[in-house]
């Protein structure tokens, strides 16, 4: 070799070398890549816009919302219409869209299951859960108890970690109280329901999430009185304790309750948004430890089913399937 094709040779290296020693000493942390299951729900817009606009010092700042698949419902009329705008929205925030749901696990860590239609939740977390990816499932974890539990026992089988809420388990002043000093609660919330779901799965799911978030999983039956504006669930805990939601359909809508304890009473104070719920999924995603046990979900999915059970069959209490 001449002195000339040397020094270039070597010159090649050298720069080579640099740059990557550059690239390996100048990264930062690997980020954290999340996925999107289903983009016919707000939930994903605001969960992606707080991730991906994170400062880097941020707590968020470590993980990205790099891919969705957007279906999310093709039957509910809701979920068609909002599909196109809401992946619209997240494209701009720099989210790749996939045309499958294999797809989208070739190129994610952690997975938001997002999509509206509760009937699909089964067969799409199952995707998830046999890749062993860990997986958010937002409201409602399905659309009956049978298929909540048919979810958890994938995840046991494969080892995977599930979780799933409603925001509004962290509703302002909820997470403050001792729930071993709670004697009852009244809690109401908008109660808009969608034939294809039980009642209480499509909107009211946010009152129940409250209710079991204060008085826990022991409920042993419910009564459900109809009206046309109104729905009233009274829950009977095996300890003697009762509990009511009222769903409202007709006139001023909010969230909100009232809370009987030992020694006070208190009224929960106002929505949060969704951060305090993505303040929960983000450390769930790296611990593998779900923030509610799947038995409190498994018992509100019980408490719907039970609740429609007596809608249908004129207010009789049901028990809750166990």
């Amino acid at each position: 070799m001449n002195r000339k094709k040397f020094l270039m040779s070597s010159f090649a290296f050298g720069l080579s070398f640099a740059v990557q020693a550059h690239e390996v000493f100048s990264a930062g942390p690997k980020v954290k890549k999340i996925g999107i299951i289903g983009l016919d729900i707000t939930h994903a817009i605001a969960f992606t816009r707080a991730i991906n606009t994170a400062a880097s010092n941020h707590p968020y700042g470590k993980f990205r919302v790099v891919a969705a698949y957007p279906y999310g419902s093709k039957t509910i009329p809701l979920s068609i219409e909002r599909i196109p705008k809401i992946t619209a929205e997240v494209q701009q925030l720099g989210v790749s869209i996939v045309s499958s749901i294999a797809e989208l696990l070739r190129k994610v860590d952690y997975v938001l299951l997002e999509t509206n239609d509760g009937n699909l939740h089964l067969e799409q977390a199952l995707q998830v859960i046999k890749a062993k990816k860990p997986l958010f499932i937002d409201k409602p974890i399905a659309n009956s108890y049978v298929d909540a539990f048919k979810i958890f026992e994938a995840a046991k089988n494969y080892d995977c970690p599930v979780f799933s809420s409603s925001s509004l388990r962290y509703i302002n002043g909820l997470q403050e109280l001792d729930r071993a000093n709670i004697i009852g609660a009244d809690v109401y919330c908008p109660a808009v329901t969608e034939p294809s779901h039980k009642d209480l799965y499509w909107y009211g799911i946010h009152g129940v999430e409250m209710l079991f978030a204060l008085m826990g999983p022991g409920c042993r039956s419910v009564r459900t009185v109809q009206e046309e504006g109104t729905s009233f669930y009274v829950g009977d805990w095996a300890d003697g304790r009762i509990a009511s939601l009222r769903g409202i359909r007709e006139g001023k809508d909010d969230f909100g309750g009232t809370v009987f304890l030992k020694d006070r009473i208190v009224h929960l104070g106002q929505f949060m948004g969704y951060g305090p719920l993505l303040d929960k999924i983000l450390p769930f995603f790296e611990t593998g430890v779900s923030p509610v046990d799947e038995k409190e979900t498994l018992a509100i999915c019980a408490f719907i089913d039970a609740a429609e059970e007596s809608k249908l069959n004129g207010g009789k209490a049901f028990l809750l399937q166990k």
